[in-house]
């Protein structure tokens, strides 16, 4: 890999992989996310973040389980790694048996200047069809940071929502390693306590922020009776496990609805926007 490419020039790059939806992917879903999963005719709120992962071999592997540079991804100095946020778009349904083909581009790089020091973000476009046509369209936001940054975020910004719907979900190290397992996220902050307490300076296993992003919206479709078109949401601070986390919702009009998520310290982990 030419790690003198400058980080401008590795922009529009692309990654193209292809899976199946199984029975078994299915049926490991709805057991992962047990009596909150839902069942639609487009498929479970989610299930794409299952669907085609980065596959590496261990040889490839860095020492917080994630692919040490590589792919169409460029080698970045900072080495700690997180889920920022994401826009999906819902364009078709993902039905069992159906050959799900994803096509990631790389679509824009920005560096900042944290509260935590230097930051740079990714943006990745994931175009997501199956052989009836479109079914998603993703804009992910990924975000790296120094090693010896503090892991942990400020406060976050104020109580959230005066919400009308509300739901308690159990997170416990099992369902973490199953939503690991299921998306094969090597991430080690997510099951492996020592790493994620002594190397990584968490408070305790962290929670995925696509697992919180898939309660919300598997929240907000068994409110509505219907999935959402659109779901946007952004981590707001890291939440640790084993605890309860408070899923919120209420209504904004014209068929959207605001979400959070709260942390059994009473603060927002993650705020998200749905539309039908």
């Amino acid at each position: 890999m030419d790690t003198s490419t400058p980080l401008q020039q590795w922009v529009g790059r692309t990654r193209e992989a292809e899976d199946i939806v199984t029975p078994r992917l299915l049926a490991s879903f709805a057991a992962m996310l047990g009596p909150d999963a839902v069942q639609t005719a487009g498929g479970p709120p989610g299930l794409h973040w299952c669907l085609a992962p980065d596959i590496a071999d261990a040889r490839e592997l860095g020492p917080d389980g994630h692919r040490a540079g590589g792919g169409f991804l460029p080698p970045l100095p900072l080495p700690r790694r997180m889920w920022a946020g994401s826009d999906v778009r819902v364009l078709g349904p993902i039905r069992s048996g159906d050959t799900i083909r994803r096509r990631s581009t790389l679509s824009a790089i920005e560096e900042k200047q944290g509260r935590t020091g230097r930051l740079i973000f990714l943006t990745v476009r994931h175009d997501i069809a199956s052989d009836r046509g479109p079914v998603i369209e993703e804009d992910q936001i990924l975000v790296y940071r120094a090693a010896e940054a503090a892991a942990q975020a400020p406060t976050s910004d104020g109580a959230g929502l005066a919400a009308s719907h509300h739901r308690t979900v159990d997170i416990d190290p099992v369902l973490l390693f199953r939503y690991s397992a299921l998306t094969f996220n090597g991430h080690r902050i997510h099951y492996d306590a020592p790493y994620a307490t002594t190397v990584e300076h968490y408070p305790g296993l962290v929670i995925h922020g696509p697992l919180q992003a898939t309660l919300l919206m598997t929240f907000a479709t068994a409110i509505v009776g219907q999935p959402p078109r659109r779901f946007s949401f952004r981590g707001v601070r890291p939440a640790v496990g084993p605890q309860g986390l408070l899923l919120r919702a209420t209504a904004r009009g014209e068929g959207g609805m605001r979400l959070d998520v709260r942390s059994a310290d009473e603060q927002v982990t993650m705020k998200a926007t749905a539309q039908w």
